[in-house]
């Protein structure tokens, strides 16, 4: 009996590889900032896109897919700047 992990390329991750592939071209994820700023998102959509692998946006607008440890990278002061006018 074979099972999908014996096929690999039926279905499984590399149909899952190419579906993010289109995820990532049609929305049009940004270069820059990402890659140097931690940015502020809410909890559950962080949540989300570590179970989908789905990008999302950040309070500054950036849209970006969560994957590096927020505590090694600067806040992102546009992301800040939101944060402490929506707790004002």
């Amino acid at each position: 009996m074979s099972t999908p992990l014996d096929h690999p390329d039926q279905g499984g991750i590399a149909t899952l590889d190419r579906e993010l592939e289109e995820l990532l071209r049609e929305e049009h994820i940004e270069p820059g900032d990402h890659e140097r700023f931690s940015h502020y998102a809410k909890k559950e959509k962080i949540l989300e896109s570590a179970l989908t692998g789905k990008p999302i946006r950040a309070l500054c607008g950036k849209k970006w897919v969560p994957s590096r440890d927020p505590e090694k990278f600067p806040v992102c002061p546009d992301c800040k700047k939101v944060y402490e006018s929506l707790m004002s």
